[in-house]
């Protein structure tokens, strides 16, 4: 608690360890704007065991995603109209989401719009197998990227210099 702001929170996580990674994935995959990246490069840097941590991120983030598909899929168009969404923008993903269907949950790991598809795409109805297959592939693959960049730079920084 000796820091303000933002960094409360991100410490509040990381001394809840694996519980606080996947509490920080899973709100991180909703609406909630936070980077469970740096999240998860800190528990490795911290000394966390990757494999766990990426597994944590994975699921947390990944059951995150599908709670936003499922709000979306809840969701009825009086909703959307009072949250501001108008037709035309609506007319504009289901176009998306006719040329691609579920495979474009596989970008629902961007951050911003990648909570905006995985709504989108329950609000239109996308097969729920499909989708959560293509959202866990997104998903893995951008977690095991940091994991990859994080031991990375851990391997360089503990290299003796010759």
């Amino acid at each position: 608690p000796s820091r303000r702001g933002g960094f409360f929170f991100m410490d509040w996580l990381l001394e809840l360890g694996y519980i606080g990674l996947f509490i920080g994935s899973f709100g991180a995959a909703t609406i909630i704007p936070f980077s469970a990246d740096v999240l998860l490069v800190a528990m490795i840097m911290a000394g966390a065991d990757p494999y766990i941590a990426v597994g944590v991120a994975i699921v947390g983030n990944f059951l995150g995603g599908l709670t936003s598909y499922g709000i979306g899929r809840m969701a009825k168009w009086e909703w959307m109209s009072k949250m501001g969404v108008t037709q035309q923008t609506l007319d504009q993903h289901k176009q998306k989401v006719s040329q691609w269907g579920p495979m474009l949950a596989l970008l629902t790991w961007v951050p911003f719009v990648g909570d905006v598809f995985a709504v989108v795409l329950g609000f239109y109805r996308t097969h729920f197998w499909k989708t959560a297959f293509w959202m866990f592939v997104g998903k893995s693959a951008r977690f095991i990227v940091w994991a990859l960049l994080a031991l990375g730079s851990l391997n360089f920084v503990n290299s003796p210099c010759e």
